[in-house]
């Protein structure tokens, strides 16, 4: 899954594509170095981000859409936002989407039902608070055991909803109320969410866990983000969400490899 990030504050400042060409050349080059899903979103979850209202979410979101599809009428497009509205005029004006919602559905009532109507498929993310108040509700007993459970109460309201469980993949929120202490306690536990019996979504390209406990960048922290890729299909990961395409398909072909050969 590739990001494209049509906002002008997400934390890796060389994921901004706010223009026409700019989203153009990033789809071109995913799709040519192997994504299988373009994932737009117009709105910055990192900690602290500034709140976006919905039109202005939806100008950006839109704009991507668009060039999305004018550059491939075939890759899949997933939208990330925990706004009904949104996925409903993504659905209208482009037509089926994959709904990848960092609130697993808790922020905005309508989410779930309009997912459940248009029966279109559904990444559910843990997270507590918003992007403004996640870090400070970082207080878990064990964090793994903590996001089975939760994630576990938002799985069973998704199929209350009336939404497909084999359209729904579930993504433990690295980095989103949790420290980096904690993310690597869920990294190491990974495995345990398969107990939900859903895929596994992963996203910590570049995040801070990386390039904090390493004392660098975001920028400099490719190489590391697929040492930790590796660890986290090693998991049970079915999905990777990334910022650099071709290093991730290099990274989950040789764990193929890897794993065919234990």
């Amino acid at each position: 899954m590739a990001i494209v990030n049509a906002t002008p504050d997400s934390f890796y400042s060389l994921s901004r594509t706010q223009s026409h060409d700019a989203v153009a050349e990033r789809v071109r080059d995913a799709i040519a170095e192997g994504a299988a899903i373009i994932d737009i979103g117009g709105y910055s979850s990192r900690p602290d981000a500034d709140d976006v209202a919905v039109e202005e979410e939806w100008s950006r979101v839109e704009m991507a859409l668009k060039v999305t599809r004018e550059v491939s009428s075939e890759v899949a497009i997933s939208v990330d936002t925990f706004r009904a509205e949104v996925v409903r005029r993504a659905v209208a004006q482009f037509g089926n989407i994959i709904v990848n919602d960092i609130t697993a559905g808790g922020d905005d009532s309508e989410m779930l039902a309009t997912v459940a109507e248009l029966g279109i498929p559904y990444i559910a993310m843990h997270m507590r608070g918003t992007p403004q108040t996640m870090q400070q509700q970082t207080e878990y007993t064990d964090v793994t055991a903590d996001v089975v459970v939760e994630l576990g109460a938002r799985l069973k309201a998704i199929e209350k909803a009336g939404i497909d469980l084999k359209r729904v993949a579930l993504d433990p929120g690295f980095g989103f109320a949790k420290t980096t202490e904690q993310n690597f306690e869920l990294l190491a536990g990974l495995n345990k969410l398969k107990e939900l019996g859903q895929p596994l979504l992963v996203g910590v390209s570049r995040k801070s866990m990386i390039y904090k406990t390493l004392g660098i960048t975001p920028e400099e922290s490719l190489a590391a983000t697929q040492a930790v890729h590796w660890e986290a299909l090693r998991q049970g990961a079915t999905l990777l969400r990334v910022h650099d395409v071709r290093e991730a398909v290099e990274t989950i072909k040789l764990y193929e490899k890897y794993d065919k050969g234990i």
